[in-house]
């Protein structure tokens, strides 16, 4: 993928361009993840540890390694609103079981924000620029997007998702159904089949729905192994 055509067409150009390192990876992943207000302070922890205990997993390690390149890259990004999109861990390489143990402890030590709304437009928008920027070279790359809402802040996400798409990038999905209403109103249609619509794109895309947050750490371990191996 074209670095200067992807910023400029999703109109993230003011970004500062970093020259990629010689070692490549087999998949470079974004983990961008829903803080928005809807999410509550257990929820959210439910999520962190979903993702720490996700990348951990002996399986998922046994897939982030068995590629041909025998690595991976991670970046994970927290998101809410339009106004908020945050690199809350830059990218690492993943090259072993230790490699993924620190990137789990980083992410327990990393402070945590909440806003309201909910722009998986600009989750998306922000999580292309991320992968721009990455330090090394990746066989795949992939955004995987996790949420408990529709949007419902900036731009609809389809046209953000179908450049980057045209570049070559694979939007996966975790959409987080309950029963809740977002701010007292309940959405024009299930969150999975929203995802499926207007969120997830590129070729082998898919989802994997979580239930409710207390089956999100099932649902994160599922996913990893798919989109990794």
């Amino acid at each position: 993928m074209r670095r200067r055509s992807l910023l400029a067409a999703a109109g993230l150009a003011a970004f500062p361009a970093v020259a990629r390192a010689e070692e490549p990876v087999d998949t470079l992943l974004v983990l961008a993840v829903d803080v928005s207000r809807s999410v509550d302070e257990d929820e959210a922890r439910l999520q962190r540890e979903g993702y720490r205990n996700g990348v951990t997993d002996p399986k998922v390690v046994e897939a982030m390694l068995g590629g041909v390149l025998g690595s991976v890259g991670l970046a994970y990004v927290e998101w809410a609103g339009s106004e908020y999109q945050r690199l809350v861990l830059p990218w690492r390489r993943i090259a072993s079981r230790r490699d993924a143990q620190a990137w789990a402890e980083a992410l327990a030590e990393a402070p945590r924000q909440s806003l309201s709304w909910t722009s998986i437009s600009g989750a998306l928008e922000f999580s292309g620029t991320v992968l721009e920027q990455a330090p090394f070279e990746g066989t795949r790359q992939v955004i995987d997007v996790s949420g408990d809402g529709v949007n419902n802040s900036g731009p609809p996400p389809e046209a953000v998702r179908d450049r980057l798409v045209a570049h070559g990038v694979v939007i996966n999905g975790l959409p987080i159904v309950n029963d809740r209403p977002s701010f007292g109103r309940m959405p024009a249609m299930p969150l999975d089949q929203y995802y499926r619509e207007s969120v997830i794109g590129g070729e082998g895309a898919f989802m994997v729905v979580a239930d409710d947050f207390e089956s999100f750490g099932v649902a994160v371990r599922r996913k990893l192994i798919r989109e990794i191996a």
